[in-house]
């Protein structure tokens, strides 16, 4: 990657930063809702190589580089992720010279693992070592979020860039959105996840995240609540039916996350597994999120033996992730569903 950045630029890079894609074990869509989720890094990363430069300029393996500024408007391609978090580290007071940006991802795009907040907090975390500067975890994830939201036009909460900032191998984090902090949970040798993807890209439309989110939002205010955080099930079903499934599922799902990790410190894969499956179908009927391949997907993986299913990320396609008991045979296991899923495929988790 190093040669790459210098046949493209004509300088050595100065600066590298990382980050993982993620997956969500369970409590999608309740991060703006203040909240827990329970993530978990994948192997797979985002490189970002960069050094100071005449003018801003930024590549992707594979494509030309492309000019773009931090300080002027968004571009609206995928050079936005790379301004919108060297912009917030301006605004911070972070120095932020012109420079020349190189990066490098074996995460899929488009399949709900977060390859763009890793992106960001690759980008943060390069331009900080550039400056000499260090910030905790918890304040590159909020300044990546705070860039999608005002710089990409993303109306996210806080998991994926939290997730990808603090996560570390081998551990989920139960992060609690209302307080931006979380505690890593030990994954047990026998909690076997794995990510599919169903072959159908993601196709995150704004107007139907914003939509959900409004819906979300406009069910707290009438609860009279700052947050559905603080909602319990029965205060859902006296709110009007345009806001009342969507409510319920970010509702329920807070109570399933806590009890996920109940189950994952007990090691109770059985238990743990039926919140998934649970999670999934509030996902599907009550947000409205999942599509028809993710559902094939779910309900093959869990046919072939797994534990529990689910969509994971925003939805609208991508990848779900299963959990498979101890004793399974994975290749079988795989056999099955890729033959009722002839477009899904394997994440490298």
């Amino acid at each position: 990657m190093r040669s790459t950045f210098r046949e493209a630029f004509g300088c050595e890079a100065e600066a590298e930063g990382r980050a993982p894609a993620r997956v969500n074990l369970i409590g999608d869509h309740t991060d703006y809702a203040e909240g827990f989720c329970l993530p978990m890094p994948l192997r797979c990363e985002t490189r970002v190589l960069m050094a100071r430069a005449p003018a801003f300029a930024a590549r992707s393996e594979g494509h030309p580089a492309s000019a773009f500024d931090p300080f002027g408007p968004p571009r609206g391609d995928w050079t936005d992720y790379v301004a919108g978090p060297l912009a917030e580290l301006a605004a911070a007071g972070v120095e932020v010279p012109p420079v020349a940006v190189l990066v490098a991802s074996d995460i899929p795009q488009g399949a709900g693992v977060s390859s763009s907040a890793a992106l960001e907090v690759a980008v943060i975390r390069a331009a900080l070592v550039l400056a000499g500067r260090s910030l905790p975890d918890a304040e590159i994830a909020r300044m990546a979020q705070r860039a999608e939201n005002r710089y990409c036009g993303v109306n996210c909460g806080i998991l994926d860039q939290m997730a990808s900032a603090a996560g570390r191998t081998g551990e989920a984090l139960l992060l609690d959105c209302r307080t931006g902090t979380g505690r890593l949970v030990g994954v047990p040798s026998t909690f076997r996840f794995r990510v599919v993807h169903c072959g159908e890209e993601r196709r995150l439309a704004d107007g139907a995240y914003n939509e959900r989110r409004r819906a979300v939002e406009e069910a707290a205010s009438l609860l009279g609540l700052s947050a559905l955080r603080d909602a319990v099930p029965e205060d859902v079903e006296h709110l009007p039916a345009a806001v009342r499934a969507r409510a319920r599922h970010v509702v329920t799902e807070n109570m399933r996350v806590l009890a996920a990790v109940a189950a994952l410190e007990g090691a109770d894969v059985s238990a743990f597994g039926r919140l998934m499956t649970e999670s999934h179908r509030s996902l599907a009927a009550d947000y409205e999120v999942s599509t028809p391949a993710l559902d094939r997907l779910v309900d093959a993986m869990l046919a072939a033996g797994a534990a529990g299913a689910r969509l994971t990320g925003a939805g609208f396609g991508g990848c779900a992730v299963a959990l498979l008991p101890p004793d399974t045979d994975e290749a079988a296991w795989w056999e099955r569903v890729s033959a009722a899923n002839p477009q899904a495929w394997l994440v490298r988790g």
